[in-house]
């Protein structure tokens, strides 16, 4: 218990960082002299880092251990808040964002690997969950010492220092990782087994695979999308003050946090493929909510709608993965599923922040409602073709 409780502390330790760009942009940006939608080029290195480290997690991890990578990789995100902290331009920040990238890829793809592994499906949303938590603590530390008087600088450096306490503490649990695994033998059969007879784009001949990957690549736009001009269409479109938009949207991952925590609970009685589609529901029930012209309260409701609707959407498409392309397919088909995801993370969050720049942010919900309707598509599609194909065996 006390080993599971330390996976979770990690993956809070991986929410932290995601969400404070966003949240710190609109003072960073004055600051800095730069564009709003610039910080879209800061988001784009943090997601290219974190595909590259992906593909090369499985390779690190069998050789080196899901402990020690782990170790190393939260050390560099460690470091990368030291040094957007101390940052003296935008090209530093640019500079910063490779190893943060670099450093949660491999922890993200490390951990979910290992809790799939090793324990029951209702820990993945939990996992997942204690993400919202790191993400959501991120927003209201800054605004708290944005509203105390203290700069952006100051929540960096606080939450390296914090990244710093949990290394220390993974490099004392490293004898407890040995007990779960042995990186020179379990996992390179299994991977050998799983993947190497293979070609490498086998995974997307399958049948179904192109509307799976598509909606990993949608929920990524969304959701990154959220959390990195969520705070700025608070601000630009209703007139929130910075350090105001910076607190109440942890209201968004106060509605991922939740949700998630419920889901696992949920997941008990429902299935995924019905978890899926409440999700997709709420969420755009929430995107409308945001577009429609109301007072200041209903976008914070909003920001809770689409925060639930995306919680159980990510977990329960990872767990599904082996019923709509088999436990053979699996494990080749979720890298795949993973890259879309990144992909979608690392582009579309920059074409998006230039988008509502150059023209408006006011077009945002109207983006998110498109990005979503076609999510629920594709999901109740691939639904479909795997109940198809359940009849037909």
């Amino acid at each position: 218990m006390i080993f599971l409780a330390l996976i979770y502390l990690s993956f809070i330790s991986l929410g932290l960082p995601d969400s404070l760009l966003g949240s710190t942009w609109p003072v960073m940006n004055m600051e800095l002299g730069v564009l709003v939608g610039n910080a879209g080029y800061i988001s784009g290195l943090v997601s290219g880092g974190t595909i590259l480290s992906s593909l090369f997690s499985h390779r690190l991890i069998r050789r080196f251990g899901t402990g020690k990578v782990t170790v190393v990789s939260v050390a560099m995100t460690a470091a990368a808040l030291m040094g957007f902290s101390l940052s003296p331009s935008f090209l530093w920040l640019l500079a910063c964002a490779v190893p943060l990238g670099l450093g949660a890829g491999a922890v993200d793809s490390g951990l979910n690997e290992f809790v799939a592994e090793h324990y029951a499906a209702k820990h993945m949303n939990w996992l997942h969950c204690f993400w919202g938590v790191g993400a959501m603590l991120g927003p209201i530390l800054i605004s708290a010492l944005l509203q105390s008087g203290h700069s952006w600088r100051d929540g960096y450096r606080s939450l390296s220092v914090i990244q710093f306490a949990l290394v220390a503490l993974l490099l004392l649990s490293l004898p407890m990782w040995r007990k779960y695994e042995n990186p020179g033998t379990a996992r390179q059969v299994q991977t050998s087994a799983g993947g190497a007879k293979q070609g490498l784009f086998a995974p997307l001949r399958v049948k179904g695979a192109p509307y799976a990957m598509l909606t990993f690549f949608l929920y990524t736009s969304i959701e990154s999308s959220m959390m990195l001009w969520g705070a700025s269409y608070l601000v630009k479109v209703k007139g929130f003050l910075p350090e105001i938009a910076a607190g109440w949207f942890s209201l968004f991952f106060l509605g991922i946090t939740a949700g998630r925590a419920l889901s696992g609970f949920v997941s008990i009685k429902l299935n995924n493929e019905t978890l899926i589609r409440i999700g997709s529901v709420l969420m755009i029930t929430g995107v409308i909510v945001m577009l429609l012209p109301m007072p200041a309260l209903f976008s914070l409701c909003a920001l809770v709608l689409i925060g639930l609707g995306l919680a159980p959407i990510f977990p329960s498409m990872l767990h599904q993965t082996p019923v709509h392309f088999g436990k053979d397919n699996a494990q080749a088909t979720m890298g795949f599923q993973m890259a879309c995801a990144y992909t979608g993370t690392t582009l579309m969050p920059p074409l998006f922040g230039q988008l509502f720049s150059h023209v408006s942010f006011s077009l945002m919900p109207y983006v998110l409602l498109a990005c979503g309707a076609g999510l629920l598509i594709c999901t109740m599609r691939l639904s479909a073709m795997a109940k198809k194909h359940g009849d037909a065996g």
